[in-house]
């Protein structure tokens, strides 16, 4: 019967397996997709990290290449006028040379121009204030220091300052060379870069100054970085690194790649927008994912439709095993109601007449003993007149209850109401002894039940009992013999003043 519910089961599980794992699949394969598109991009922007820091590295390397020359022929030929007017003729050369160049200029040891590469000479500028001034006037330091950007006084321009220490013969400070970059060389190859519309590309100093990024912000230039992610996670991971940041300058979550520059104190950035990256991996999630679902959808309908065929057969098949079990249920209720007292619980006489014939034949079968007690209560008549019906009803209850707590232990004995204020226990292989012993104790039990009875000696409901037993195969018997010899027993224990038991072995030998 078990049978269509194992089906169904199976039908189900098998559809959301299969479902289970058309999900996980697709499921796994967006995810392993998406990660080769990160990994994709990740070396994009360190290609792309290497390309800018090269690309700084060569145009800050021949502004240096410049100012090593010009320490050399300053600190070797001095700064006599006619060493001047060769000097500014060598610089104009060299800024018409290298397009990153805004100016190249010679300052004396109190910050004084001495000579520059353009042709009308600035007048009363000292740079005495400049942070590259004051870093070479306190510093031995004879290689090329990258200064923070500044704002020309005679061009307005932003530049980034490449400097160089002169020095006297005793090593004395004598003032510097500088040679000035163009923040638009940086700005119009980052420009040219394809770095989508959310990417991001900047060159950093290592003291934290941002010294260029696009999108380009004048702002921008010359902001202390210290404080942002981007600039501890370079300083943790190193000059070579990539990281998912999200931008101070605008709020967007990049992918970053950074990487020191070879041979100066600067690193740059370059940065993709991560939900650009993953713009078309989730296009295409989309398309197949729901391709997947509407599959997953198909199978999962189809086998719903299976699953509520087999539930209603084996709904169909439990109504008709329910309404069999009712119907059994109801039967032996009948039955159990066709057999039992209504009154106490006990075995009505329908059922004791049908167990003793029972059990009578099958101990003249088995040659073993068959013991009937016969019980009645003293003096119901009398208890019925003074306290009522219902009362009597009730006591006849309480007794019930106690016969059968007593003498209910074995499997094949048998309690009960035989009629009126009359019980009887039908005790298979027992001897008279025995249901003696056990009449005794109903008796006791039912006298420590106190009830209060007016009609009698000693004031409390008590029961007498005859007790009788016989083996049906010592000679040929009937049950009524059984019941008449434990009911004269009975009438004896009634004869000799009530509450007490009596058996027919006693009688005959009296």
């Amino acid at each position: 019967m078990s049978h269509p519910l194992s089906i169904a089961f199976r039908t189900t599980a098998f559809v959301v397996v299969v479902c289970a794992i058309l999900l996980a699949i697709d499921g796994w394969n967006s995810w392993q997709s998406r990660s080769d598109q990160l990994e994709q991009m990740r070396v994009a922007t360190s290609n792309l990290a290497r390309a800018m820091s090269q690309q700084a590295d060569d145009a800050i390397k021949k502004a240096d290449t410049v100012l090593v020359g010009v320490v050399e022929r300053v600190e070797h030929d001095g700064t006599d006028p006619e060493d001047v007017a060769r000097f500014r003729r060598v610089l104009a050369m060299r800024v018409a040379e290298l397009p990153q160049l805004d100016g190249v200029h010679i300052y004396d040891k109190n910050g004084d121009w001495v000579a520059n590469s353009r042709r009308t000479a600035p007048e009363n500028l000292n740079n005495a204030n400049r942070e590259y001034f004051v870093f070479h006037r306190t510093h031995d330091y004879r290689g090329p220091h990258i200064g923070i950007p500044v704002m020309s006084r005679t061009t307005g321009r932003l530049l980034v300052p490449v400097s160089r220490r002169i020095n006297h013969a005793d090593g004395s400070f004598a003032g510097l060379a500088l040679a000035t970059i163009h923040v638009g060389f940086f700005s119009k190859f980052y420009d040219s870069l394809d770095i989508g519309k959310a990417g991001a590309v900047a060159l950093v100093h290592e003291n934290g100054t941002m010294m260029m990024r696009r999108p380009y912000s004048p702002d921008a230039v010359g902001r202390d970085m210290r404080e942002t992610e981007l600039f501890r996670t370079y300083t943790t991971q190193g000059p070579i690194g990539t990281a998912y940041i999200k931008s101070v300058q605008d709020g967007v979550t990049r992918l970053n790649s950074f990487q020191r520059l070879d041979n100066y104190p600067l690193f740059v950035v370059a940065a993709l927008s991560k939900d650009e990256i993953l713009a078309n991996w989730w296009r295409e999630t989309l398309w197949h994912s729901g391709g997947v679902f509407l599959l997953t959808l198909i199978i999962g309908f189809i086998g719903w439709r299976l699953v509520r065929q087999f539930q209603l057969q084996v709904r169909t098949e439990a109504e008709l095993r329910q309404a069999r079990d009712a119907l059994e249920t109801l039967n032996k209720t009948l039955n159990a109601l066709a057999m039992e007292d209504g009154l106490t619980g006990l075995a009505n006489r329908r059922q004791f007449d049908v167990a003793l014939d029972n059990e009578f034949s099958r101990a003249a079968r088995n040659a073993s003993t068959l013991a009937l007690i016969m019980m009645d209560v003293d003096c119901f008549k009398q208890y019925n007149d003074i306290y009522g019906h219902a009362a009597g009803d009730e006591c006849l209850q309480t007794i019930g209850r106690t016969v059968a707590k007593i003498a209910g232990h074995r499997p094949g004995d048998l309690a009960a109401r035989y009629g009126g204020e009359e019980l009887a226990v039908l005790l298979p292989n027992t001897d008279v002894a025995g249901a003696a012993m056990l009449a005794e104790r109903i008796r006791s039990a039912v006298r420590d039940l106190n009830i209060e009875h007016a009609g009698t000696a000693d004031g409390f409901v008590t029961l007498s009992a005859g007790v009788d037993a016989l083996s049906p195969s010592a000679r040929k018997e009937q049950p009524k013999e059984l019941i008449q010899a434990a009911d004269k027993a009975l009438y004896a224990a009634k004869a000799g003043g009530r509450n007490r038991v009596c058996s027919a072995a006693s009688l005959a030998a009296a």
